[in-house]
């Protein structure tokens, strides 16, 4: 097996995290004890920009995997591969991590089938193996690895959650959008706006959140707040930047873009 370049999973800058709380001395204790980790939250909150922060912190390598319905253990662990010198095995990215002693993220790992996350289980208990069934090889973990996982529990259903035998292999952390001083704040810094713009944005965020329930599933996310900020720097007026950023891309029911649309003119008018 050819040598893996660590260093084109290296974080080389740092990224910008607003912690909330204790939470990054909290996923440093963590990590410290390579205890798997799994991060609760609604999208957009911070919980992807976290876990790059603290591989940056660390200086670990990140290894990131958007699971989705249609992947298959074989995306993870990898398969045999056919090419003009014949048959060859490649890892698949939760593998790589394991051999180079990255962290690896998986991000909205209910969206993948559950006989695709059990093959996870051996890494997150004292064995720290990877069978690789296929190859008849038995990884084991390089000593700095870690693994993460992230979700949404405001999806979750029968079909879409994680079953309890992997639940209880993880230690977690709860998020959720920042208070409203602190979202300002952090719109501010990423988007490049004045404190004022930062507030108004954060305070039609929260009338969204309220309607959470009622008419929409979600409502409107920090990173979208910097969608909105960053149109709003480039000089895009307010309403227009709130429409293409906050409002179109969080419901069709006309009845609720209209309650939306009140918001924006009630802060931006």
């Amino acid at each position: 097996m050819s040598q893996v370049d660590k260093s084109q999973y290296m974080i080389t800058k740092e990224p910008y995290y607003r912690a909330v709380a204790d939470e990054v001395e909290l996923f440093e204790s963590a990590y410290n004890s390579r205890m798997p980790i799994m991060l609760k939250g609604p999208t957009g909150c911070g919980k992807s920009r976290m876990v790059e922060y603290m591989a940056w912190k660390l200086q670990k390598p990140l290894i990131t995997v958007a699971c989705n319905e249609d992947m298959t253990a074989s995306d993870l662990v990898g398969r045999f591969l056919i090419d003009m010198n014949g048959t060859r095995w490649q890892d698949g990215p939760l593998t790589t991590a394991a051999r180079i002693g990255a962290i690896c993220y998986l991000d909205e790992v209910v969206e993948a089938r559950q006989d695709t996350t059990v093959v996870i289980h051996p890494l997150t208990d004292h064995r720290r193996v990877l069978p690789l069934d296929k190859k008849g090889e038995l990884v084991q973990a390089h000593p700095d690895f870690q693994i993460v996982i992230s979700y949404n529990p405001g999806y979750q259903s029968m079909m879409k959650d994680l079953k309890q035998s992997t639940k209880q292999r993880f230690g977690g952390f709860r998020f959720d959008y920042p208070k409203a001083d602190i979202e300002a704040e952090i719109v501010a810094k990423e988007a490049g706006v004045d404190a004022k713009t930062a507030e108004n944005l954060v305070q039609i965020a929260q009338r969204s959140r309220n309607l959470k329930g009622h008419g929409l599933d979600e409502g409107i996310s920090t990173r979208l707040l910097v969608y909105a900020g960053q149109l709003i720097a480039k000089g895009v007026p307010p309403k227009q930047a709130c429409q293409v950023a906050l409002i179109t891309p969080l419901s069709d029911d006309v009845d609720i873009l209209d309650t939306l649309m009140t918001a924006v003119d009630t802060f931006f008018g």
